[in-house]
């Protein structure tokens, strides 16, 4: 893999990672909310992660002994696929004062746990630290590589 495309590998991480941050934040955002527009409670959201074949970039260069060198494929990227709703079951809460209680008295609650969301916004932060760290480091090679030139 070249240095180019360890930039756009991590990049899609990157991107990857803000997105599962933004789910999980959404999700922290409504862990209270009774009531939406679809009707009933809010409904935790979990992102799905798909690889995704990069572009190639070809290495103009050949190697010692004088023979050609293969164009190297930049690896695989990351890209969120998809944003599924989660098919666990509301939590039920006994609330019998509560406008969107049922005639049981229940309130439908999202089924959103705070200290599981904590931790994967935690993941995904770290995630894109270190994916941001990949890109500082390339970049950081790219430089040497051309200081070299000089």
């Amino acid at each position: 893999m070249n240095l180019f495309g360890m930039l756009e590998l991590s990049g899609s991480a990157l991107t990857a990672e803000r997105e599962r941050a933004e789910v999980v934040t959404s999700n922290l955002a409504n862990a209270e909310t009774t009531r939406t527009a679809q009707g009933g409670p809010y409904r935790r959201q979990l992102v799905v992660f798909r690889a995704q074949r990069l572009a190639r970039f070809p290495l103009q260069l050949a190697s010692l002994s004088g023979a050609p060198v293969l164009p190297l494929a930049a690896g695989r990227g990351v890209r969120v696929a998809q944003v599924v709703a989660d098919p666990s079951p509301p939590e039920e809460r006994y609330q019998p004062g509560n406008p969107d209680a049922d005639a049981r008295g229940y309130v439908a609650y999202p089924n959103v746990n705070p200290v599981a969301e904590m931790t994967d916004l935690l993941g995904a932060v770290r995630a894109y630290e270190l994916n941001a760290s990949a890109v500082a480091a390339t970049k950081s090679m790219i430089q040497t590589s051309l200081d070299l030139l000089r």
